[in-house]
């Protein structure tokens, strides 16, 4: 029933506004829509809707929010980190980052936090 649907993804943001200035000059993200009184903005990624939201409660998950796609990760973490984001390194039990990329056989990841600590992944070769 539910496989042929769009799905949106959600992104919350304690300060919506400074969220949504970071997704602009950050990422060079532009709302498709936006509702009145900061009540909301759409983003149509890869024609995937993400709705970002404000919420007290933004940040608080320890895991990927969402994941962007990259034919060339090195040069999008280039391009980013120019623009001031910076990517997390992790090492633990199955997951270690050399300059903020972990590498499974051909897939390679990396991952940097929004303004409201939102964790966002980048990958390449999935």
């Amino acid at each position: 029933m539910l496989a042929e649907r769009t799905v949106t993804a959600m992104i919350p943001a304690k300060d919506f506004a400074r969220a949504k200035a970071w997704y602009a000059d950050k990422l060079g993200l532009t709302p498709a829509e936006e509702y009145p009184d900061n009540q909301g903005a759409t983003y149509r990624l890869g024609g995937t809707p993400a709705f970002l939201y404000p919420t007290p409660l933004a940040g608080t998950a320890q895991h990927t929010l969402l994941s962007f796609s990259s034919p060339d990760l090195a040069a999008d973490m280039k391009a980013l980190r120019a623009k001031g984001v910076v990517f997390l390194d992790y090492d633990m039990p199955g997951l270690k980052t050399e300059d903020g990329i972990a590498s499974f056989g051909p897939v390679k990841n990396a991952w940097a936090k929004d303004s409201e600590g939102n964790i966002l992944g980048f990958v390449e070769g999935m």
